[in-house]
């Protein structure tokens, strides 16, 4: 056998191997897990290094399957963002003192505003931004970023006027002698959208940032869920360089309210073949069926409390026609892509169902593994469909555990609504495969899959800050919750058995934790950080 580079003795191993869950010893040689076991002390040659970890725990580096790790890191960097739960008049106070010193004509980003914010701000909410910079177009992202409050520079550099027509799938708010007010729902935001694009410049100081936050949460790969060509090319420059340092699945962008056009076919195919890298992983795409609870843009079977039952039409809210869905989905995994779909009402996350069904029907099994995106709301009789079609149910618990947004969301959706969110416990009930996605920086306080992990386990805001619970008995004990985060997301990267997991071959993906999991309330679970995060058996963060 092969004399290992490293060999970690003395430790507590949580493996996430089923043939083999704990060990004391870990022993890894060029990049991969040579040997997992219990006196590897044995193995050292002449140049191996060996650490006692005295007790200290180890578990393979975490995944995340949904995080927009350069969306995210562009906004810590470049915009006016006082924090998810910042009351609004920070975010003006932030565009005012950026404005001050900005040259004139340069964009200015920031956020969040919460559509609950609206009536107070006046008619024309346009304006109050045009008072505090008057020579900037200004774009102000709301909790969910999928709505746009911009100033009137902004719509003029858009093209947005009194004549702009209403595009499928979104909505310019207009006052009562129609003009537009400022407010740009859903797909109505494209046209600005186009002018928020950061620099190539911009983009590799983020990929820099966004690589050293991961790995001192000890994330060691995830899913960006919606890659267009300027990611793509920014993510597999930095990994042909070595400075990527992540196992990276990117979902190619078909459709997105964000844009505004589809994405053709042959164009993806063009983007996966020339990005494709080491740690960059193409074969992946995305689609968006429905919007989001607080801007009432989720599409739900039930009508939304309040409205008027009678008109009603959940398929109105689906942003693509269950026809068109069907093709699309059958035709991306006939091309040998994962797809995964923004779904969060329940007719959306049905409508994904259905569309997956086509798939199987159309192509026989292929073999991917779809996904539904949030999955929030599930009717009953969906959930026993995820396992029925090899389907997978993607969850966010940072969205919908007591957060800044949770009281925005029980106003809009009601108490009984909102507590029927996520139903995990159920899902793995009925043998559905469920991952773990952050969503950062859309409605997440932070990527911190650890805040993650403890509120799925506790239905609780484990710092305290916000309290009660959303849906106490969808709970999942730690043993449950765990494989979301490692085995199982390493499956929907398509790296089953090379990372997610400590067994021998696989990549030597791992984090060291002054303590195991298990000892830990989830309080503790939630404050925790790796002593030191390794990459294919390359220290990238911390001390061992």
């Amino acid at each position: 056998m092969t004399a290992p580079d490293l060999i970690l003795t003395g430790g507590h191993v949580l493996t996430m191997d089923p043939a083999r869950p704990f060990a004391r010893d870990v022993a890894i040689a060029g990049g991969r897990i040579l040997a997992v076991g219990d006196d590897l002390a044995r193995l050292a040659g002449p140049s191996t290094r060996s650490i006692a970890l005295r007790g200290r725990a180890a578990m393979p580096g975490l995944i995340d399957s949904h995080t927009h790790g350069l969306w995210g890191a562009c906004r810590d960097l470049f915009e006016v963002f006082p924090g998810l739960g910042a009351p609004l008049q920070a975010v003006l106070d932030g565009i005012a003192a950026r404005a001050a010193r900005t040259p004139p004509g340069d964009w200015i980003i920031a956020g969040p505003w919460r559509p609950f914010d609206r009536p107070g701000l006046g008619a024309r909410p346009a304006e109050m931004l045009d008072r505090l910079a008057p020579d900037h177009p200004v774009v102000v992202k709301d909790v969910s970023q999928h709505n746009l409050w911009v100033n009137s520079a902004a719509l003029r550099l858009a093209g947005i006027d009194r004549h702009s027509p209403d595009p499928a799938g979104g909505q310019i708010e207009r006052d009562s002698t129609g003009a537009p007010t400022g407010i740009l729902i859903e797909t109505a935001g494209a046209a600005v959208q186009r002018f928020l694009e950061p620099t190539a410049a911009q983009l590799d100081r983020a990929v820099q940032h966004m690589a050293g936050y991961f790995h001192g949460l000890g994330i060691t790969g995830f899913k960006e869920p919606m890659a267009f060509a300027a990611e793509l090319a920014t993510y597999a420059k930095a990994d042909r360089a070595g400075a990527l340092d992540l196992h990276v699945g990117a979902h190619l962008t078909r459709f997105s309210p964000f844009s505004e056009d589809w994405v053709q076919m042959e164009s993806l195919a063009v983007l996966r073949a020339a990005h494709q890298s080491p740690h960059l992983h193409t074969g992946f795409a995305k689609l968006f069926l429905d919007g989001v609870p607080i801007a009432r843009t989720a599409a739900f079977l039930a009508p939304y409390p309040g409205s008027d039952p009678t008109n009603h039409d959940p398929e109105a809210m689906l942003l693509l026609k269950p026809d068109r869905l069907n093709a699309e989905v059958t035709a991306l995994d006939a091309a040998g892509y994962v797809v995964k779909m923004h779904a969060v009402g329940d007719r959306a996350v049905q409508a994904g169902l259905d569309a997956i069904a086509a798939a199987r029907a159309a192509n026989g099994a292929s073999g991917l593994r779809h996904e539904i995106a949030h999955a929030n709301f599930i009717a009953p009789a969906d959930l026993p469909r995820f396992a029925a079609l090899g389907a997978v149910a993607e969850v966010s618990p940072k969205l919908w555990m007591p957060n800044p947004v949770t009281a925005g969301q029980r106003a809009v959706l009601g108490d009984a609504r909102v507590d029927q969110c996520h139903p995990i416990r159920s899902l793995l009930a009925h043998g559905a495969e469920v991952i773990y996605g952050s969503d950062w920086p859309a409605a997440a306080l932070d990527a911190n899959p650890w805040t993650g992990l403890a509120g799925m386990i506790s239905r609780r805001d484990p710092t305290g800050t916000y309290p009660g619970t959303v849906a106490p008995d969808e709970a999942i004990p730690l043993a449950q919750a765990l494989p979301l985060f490692t085995r199982n997301a390493a499956r929907a990267l398509g790296l089953e058995g090379q990372t997610g997991q400590i067994t021998p071959g696989a990549s030597a993906d791992l984090i060291v934790l002054a303590r195991p999991l298990d000892r830990l309330s989830p309080e503790d679970i939630a404050g925790t950080r790796p002593e030191a995060t390794l990459f294919e058996g390359r220290l990238v963060h911390g001390a061992v």
